[in-house]
């Protein structure tokens, strides 16, 4: 059975002023699906138009993404990620699902976060033309059968820890109320220094990293949504001890506070003014 991709999120403004933006996701070949989320291609024209900026607050996920003359792996990154619009390209990519780069790395996937390497380097001479077949295509069809082909002449063996620590980064992903890594390690039944060995090694950050991810994430989907919010209700939901943690966490990672983003994103009706200090969240 074909694995649902699920919702687009992270992306900090998702609709472009000006020209035309596509990014389209597959979900991969049924052999694949264990290692790999999914495929995408973003293709974009701003001919002559000004160029425009795009944001995205990352994924706990590696990535093979194929550009011409920038083709590379990239392990996590733990800033948002600004990439600079212009004229006209294109980007291919494979999203490998969390834990799901570990089996071709064979090293903690640690070791490349906040970090690109070459494809060779992983794969080999094999990768040497990987970029060229896949940017030679006319579609995103085409360009995935190129890199399915290739990532399965390379496939490793399966190994069971993968699906468990995907499973474990998709519950966290899933349940809101996972707010901490000891709420995590009762409801998994897996012991706090296990999942966090497990998480260095395989996804490549610690759970507590993963839990805070997500939930800015939900942040962003909703404040994209438009509507209405209670600060300081809204930051226990997400975990934060207080208004003012959350604040802080929005503002390093999106680059403005709360309630400026949800304003630029189309906010509909003014947010009911917050108090000053929010009801502390009982420790788990």
């Amino acid at each position: 059975m074909t694995r649902e991709i699920g919702p687009a999120r992270g992306i900090l403004h998702p609709h472009l002023p000006q020209g035309e933006f596509r990014h389209e996701r597959r979900a991969p070949a049924a052999a694949l699906s264990g290692v790999v989320q999914h495929l995408w291609h973003v293709a974009w024209d701003l001919t002559g138009l000004p160029a425009q900026q795009q944001e995205t607050l990352p994924h706990p996920n590696v990535h093979l993404v194929i550009e011409r003359g920038q083709t590379r792996i990239h392990g996590i990154h733990g800033a948002r990620f600004t990439r600079r619009l212009e004229g006209r390209g294109c980007v291919f990519g494979v999203k490998f699902r969390s834990g799901g780069f570990h089996p071709f790395f064979k090293a903690p996937v640690s070791a490349l976060m906040d970090r690109s390497v070459s494809v060779e380097e992983v794969f080999g001479d094999d990768a040497a033309t990987l970029e060229d077949e896949v940017l030679a295509c006319a579609d995103t069809a085409s360009m995935a059968a190129v890199a399915e082909r290739f990532l399965l002449r390379h496939l490793p063996p399966p190994d069971p820890v993968v699906e468990q620590v995907s499973a474990l980064v998709a519950m966290i992903e899933r349940e809101r109320s996972l707010t901490s890594v000891d709420r995590l390690a009762r409801r998994s039944g897996v012991p706090k220094r296990t999942l966090q060995r497990l998480f260095q090694h395989y996804v490549g950050v610690g759970p507590k990293w993963v839990i805070n991810r997500y939930r800015l994430h939900e942040a962003i989907a909703q404040l994209q949504q438009g509507h209405a919010v209670a600060w300081a209700e809204f930051a226990l939901e997400l975990g934060y001890f207080d208004q003012a943690h959350f604040i802080r966490d929005f503002r390093r990672l999106v680059g403005v506070a709360p309630g400026a983003y949800w304003r630029a994103e189309g906010g509909s009706v003014e947010p009911p003014s917050p108090p000053q200090r929010a009801r502390r969240r009982p420790a788990p």
